[in-house]
């Protein structure tokens, strides 16, 4: 009988014995450790660029400066009183959880839809499709200025097609009471289609014999879907929507763009407001804490998701 022929072992590569002594030790520490000093420099670079702003914010928080030659000036807790009994501090919050819950709800429930529609084979669905993912690849300034030309009162078409069915005159974003659904209009337009995304490949990977069952037991589509498809896809929704939340969380472009935090205050974000604290009034230091408390909110939205995601999946 044949000898299996095994592959010989794999060697480090050594040193050459004739190297000096420090030598040898340096070749031999570079070989055993080489998976961690190899990617060490870049891993410096990215933890260095994303460890000084948030560094530098947590510090200025304390801090009052509104820029110059002088250092900034230590309050302590002054910034974080300063902004417990600011009530423009916390209307932001709450515009800031309208506007997410309004346009993050929409996209998750428009994104389900378009996902169990494109996930049917019909003449056309790559074109469709890509069609449909358009407003996802434009620039946010560039759509907000759009938007906000089909937003004017006077010559916005939407307001043509809204008076073509015998609807009133709009004023959209300059009426304080739709300022924020206008905005979250068009957060929906432009990231719908990321839920889709998403969503349509939770669809392609779930398992085919729950629905083979469904079928066997003569349960409609209707049935289907609550019974089995959104059971099933619950996991894949929480993750779209916690990846919407955050960024819904920190958008700046389209309302900086569309409304700039108006008519009046009505559409001012937490973002936006502290964006003008630091960067219009110069106060950097209580706009580096109202930034803390966004980023504490981010952190909380993230957190309590992905307990969820952990609980729907029964870890």
């Amino acid at each position: 009988m044949g000898q299996l022929v095994k592959d010989p072992p794999q060697q480090r590569a050594t040193p050459p014995a004739d190297a000096p002594a420090p030598r040898r030790r340096l070749l031999d520490v570079l070989d055993k450790y080489d998976r961690y000093i190899l990617p060490a420099p870049a891993l410096i670079v990215v933890v260095a660029m994303l460890a000084f702003p948030v560094g530098y914010t947590i510090y200025l928080s304390f801090h009052e400066w509104s820029g110059g030659l002088r250092p900034p000036e230590f309050l302590g807790l002054d910034n974080l009183t300063r902004a417990l009994s600011d009530e423009l501090f916390w209307g932001s919050i709450w515009r800031t959880v309208y506007f997410v819950v309004l346009s993050v709800g929409l996209q998750v429930v428009l994104g389900v839809g378009a996902a169990l529609l494109f996930h049917r084979k019909f003449p056309g669905r790559g074109i469709a499709r890509t069609f449909f993912m358009f407003p996802m690849i434009a620039t946010p300034a560039a759509v907000a200025l759009v938007w906000k030309m089909m937003y004017d009162p006077t010559i916005g078409v939407l307001n043509y097609m809204v008076q073509a069915i015998g609807g009133p005159t709009l004023l959209w974003i300059s009426d304080a009471k739709l300022a924020i659904p206008a905005l979250a209009i068009v957060d929906t337009w432009m990231w719908t289609p990321l839920v889709m995304l998403i969503v349509l490949a939770g669809l392609a990977a779930l398992p085919q014999e729950p629905f083979e069952a469904a079928k066997v037991d003569g349960a409609s589509e209707l049935r289907t879907f609550f019974s089995v498809t959104l059971p099933l896809l619950k996991p894949v929704i929480l993750v779209a929507a916690l990846f919407r939340l955050i960024d819904a969380i920190k958008t700046f472009d389209i309302i900086k763009v569309i409304t700039d935090g108006g008519p009046g205050n009505a559409s001012e974000t937490l973002n936006l407001y502290a964006f003008k604290q630091g960067i219009t009034y110069l106060h950097f230091g209580y706009g580096s804490m109202l930034l803390v408390f966004l980023t504490l909110l981010v952190f909380g939205v993230a957190i309590v998701f992905t307990r969820l995601r952990a609980r729907s999946e029964g870890h």
